[in-house]
């Protein structure tokens, strides 16, 4: 369902059903995703229920997975960084009509990224190449298997960057870096938000 629908079905101003279906986003009860593009302009974004059910499973697979990974690769941090920037390529591509070919469209599409992912980035105003990631979508597994899990989320980061012309050299992931939060550095964000508008 487009958020005009339901602003139609509900009767709410459009600015708080987007404050309501960002949060469902967020909480993992609702997936966002574009619109097949019909005549001119942006697709519309669609919402769908999800269920808490469903987002156990996807927990679930991911560790099964991630505990896979740890226990049959020789180099797991490797191969799952490899799988995460190869992941970001994909999603940066799915997503290339949100950002512009500059830095400044880089770093905020990268960033748009993580936050639709449900990682909650909040931007360190004096010093942008440092995010804080205030929530994990696959908490528990990166527990269990922080090598795999962390190593997939940097790779994604490294692709998406790379998707959109920015250089991802010297992008880390410190996870736990502090409690309720993970630290991502990612130097290429310094100049190009410094002087978004």
């Amino acid at each position: 369902m487009t958020q005009a629908a339901l602003v139609g079905i509900t009767g709410l101003h459009t600015n708080t059903v987007r404050e309501h279906l960002d949060a469902l986003v967020r909480a993992g009860l609702a997936r966002r995703r574009r619109a097949e593009p019909s005549g001119r302009g942006r697709p519309a974004w669609l919402y769908d229920a999800t269920t808490e059910e469903s987002a156990s499973e996807y927990a679930g697979l991911a560790a099964a997975l991630a505990a896979s990974i740890a226990r049959t690769s020789r180099a797991p941090g490797q191969d799952a960084a490899a799988a995460g920037e190869a992941w970001g390529h994909e999603l940066a591509r799915d997503r290339a009509a949100e950002a512009g070919d500059t830095a400044v469209g880089a770093g905020r599409a990268v960033l748009a990224l993580l936050d639709d992912l449900g990682f909650e980035p909040r931007e360190d105003p004096g010093t942008p190449s440092r995010v804080r990631l205030t929530r994990c979508p696959l908490l528990a597994a990166a527990h269990r298997h922080p090598e795999v899990v962390c190593g997939v989320h940097l790779g994604l980061v490294r692709g998406a960057l790379q998707e959109h012309g920015a250089d991802p050299a010297g992008t880390e992931l410190v996870p736990f870096a502090e409690p309720g939060a993970c630290l991502l550095v990612v130097p290429a964000l310094d100049e190009a938000l410094g002087e978004a508008p």
